[in-house]
């Protein structure tokens, strides 16, 4: 039966994707129905839009992902095609999309909305801006237990344009200002789960007593679970103007905040491998003059720390984060969680 209903949307002649998403190529109707793959299985049928794959034995919806959609993160979207499914079955039939279902998050009762997480610094004792690991790590292993799934903020960016679907419960992790203790206890805390994050580095703190080296920016950069971006040249808040600072001037270091993280992190990291477009505003704050140096240098994203979670039509250069205290039990953490906004009427 699940045959025949996926044969039958594919007999359909729906629209072709966005550009952005090449689809597979359809078989030619000249080939069996039920060509196999080498040492993959066999697809049964297949479409612009998706396609019926008969597992094997061992395969799973991770490694399927892999051959098919080109991840293992991508796994949940075969889940959400398959609904009850479990693990494959050999020889059952599996719906496997091919091109996002629903791109944009939205269904009748809501629009989906992506938290991103801020962090500052690490420590034993807990403190204002100080979260302890063991809190750090609960964290995590509640998102994890509780179906949250952390994408990067270039997924985000990518969902915002329309081009990527995000799991339902989506969640960012970053970190402002590049502290030695996020080095020293956060990263492992990550790599131990294999869990993706950005660093937002403000470039005149690097060498100081208590900030992280290039060295370790540059292991975590290769390990591929920490971005390292933008924070700024030396955090000053760019919507202040001294008193004594003229409009020309005010401009300049505006851009002088800008560019030069921008150059040092590329020149330490490599242009290739640090690609630097995201920027985290020093104290959350950004003016129309900021702004426009932003899109003028190219940057594709800038946070805030405006509370809230971001849905697909929010601005990419206004998005909103959650700070996360060392004051914070587990229970203010998991209130501060929120993936989706309802929809209202008008």
């Amino acid at each position: 039966m699940v045959l025949a209903a996926a044969l039958a949307v594919a007999c359909g002649s729906p629209p072709k994707p966005p550009a952005a998403h090449p689809a597979p190529q359809p078989a030619p109707e000249a080939a069996p129905a039920a060509a196999p793959v080498p040492a993959e299985g066999v697809i049964a049928g297949r479409h612009e839009r998706l396609l019926v794959y008969l597992p094997r034995p061992h395969d799973t919806t991770a490694s399927i992902a892999a051959h098919f959609l080109g991840s293992a993160s991508e796994a949940w979207q075969i889940d959400e095609a398959n609904p009850d499914l479990g693990e494959p079955t050999p020889g059952e039939p599996l719906v496997i999309p091919l091109v996002p279902r629903n791109p944009l998050g939205v269904t009748a009762d809501g629009v989906q909305s992506v938290p991103i997480l801020c962090y500052h610094k690490f420590g034993a004792t807990p403190s204002k801006m100080t979260v302890t690991p063991a809190n750090f790590a609960a964290q995590l292993d509640w998102l994890a237990s509780n179906g949250y799934r952390v994408v990067r903020l270039a997924d985000l960016a990518a969902f915002q344009a329309g081009k990527k679907a995000l799991p339902p419960r989506s969640v960012v992790i970053t970190f402002d200002d590049a502290y030695e203790s996020m080095y020293r206890h956060a990263y492992p805390a990550l790599k131990q789960r294999g869990l993706a994050s950005t660093l937002f580095v403000y470039t005149d703190f690097v060498g100081a007593r208590d900030a992280v080296s290039w060295s370790q920016m540059s292991e975590m950069q290769r390990s591929g679970l920490v971005d390292i971006q933008a924070h700024s040249k030396t955090h000053r808040n760019l919507m202040e103007r001294a008193p004594d600072e003229s409009e020309a001037a005010y401009r300049k270091q505006i851009d002088i905040e800008l560019k030069h993280p921008r150059a040092v992190i590329e020149r330490h990291l490599g242009a290739g491998a640090a690609k630097v477009r995201h920027f985290a505003y020093p104290y959350g704050d950004a003016n129309a003059a900021v702004l426009d140096a932003m899109r003028r240098h190219g940057y594709e994203i800038g946070v805030t720390v405006v509370p809230g979670s971001n849905p697909f039509y929010a601005s990419p250069l206004l998005l909103k984060r959650i700070m996360i205290y060392g004051d914070h039990s587990l229970d203010d953490f998991i209130a501060r969680l929120n993936g989706r906004k309802p929809t209202r009427r008008p």
